[in-house]
């Protein structure tokens, strides 16, 4: 049976994924972020196809694997500063991504994850609450230190 990723556009059957080295990489970095971290990096990874090509699982395992380590750890480094980046921030960062790019203000193919980490040096936790609007409550409750602290509990509880 042949596969097409909707936004890699690489076309491979599942027989052949199972058989390759770099699409078990791929399958098993894929996996490893899981949930929505994982489906917001399926889109994000298809801003790094080349136009008329598709994007080989070799590449997509690489992408995936030089970011797994920070998304791991929660934290990245931008020009010699560290900077917290929970999972909400992984997910607004890739959305964010894939936004720019619907307005045009993204130039494509990606060749590096250096936008993307740049995005998540500007991440405030209360961007998280544009993850999970059921979550925000009234606008003084969002800025209550209270709310602010069970907020925080919650993104550890997920993390």
């Amino acid at each position: 049976m042949k596969t097409r990723c909707p936004n890699c556009g690489a076309t491979l059957s599942l027989d052949a994924i199972v058989a390759h080295e770099g699409a078990r990489d791929a399958l098993y970095a894929a996996f490893t972020l899981g949930g929505e971290l994982g489906a917001a990096a399926v889109s994000y990874l298809g801003l790094f196809r080349p136009e008329k090509r598709e994007l080989s699982l070799d590449r997509v395992a690489k992408l995936l694997n030089e970011i797994l380590p920070d998304v791991q750890a929660q934290r990245i480094t931008r020009n010699g500063t560290v900077y917290d980046a929970p999972i909400d921030a992984w997910v607004w960062a890739m959305r964010e991504a894939v936004k720019a790019r619907d307005a045009g203000r993204l130039q494509l193919p990606l060749t590096s994850h250096g936008w993307l980490y740049q995005v998540i040096t500007t991440y405030k936790p209360d961007t998280a609450q544009l993850l999970h609007p059921a979550k925000q409550g009234t606008a003084a409750m969002a800025g209550s230190k209270t709310m602010s602290g069970l907020m925080a509990l919650e993104s550890l509880k997920h993390g």
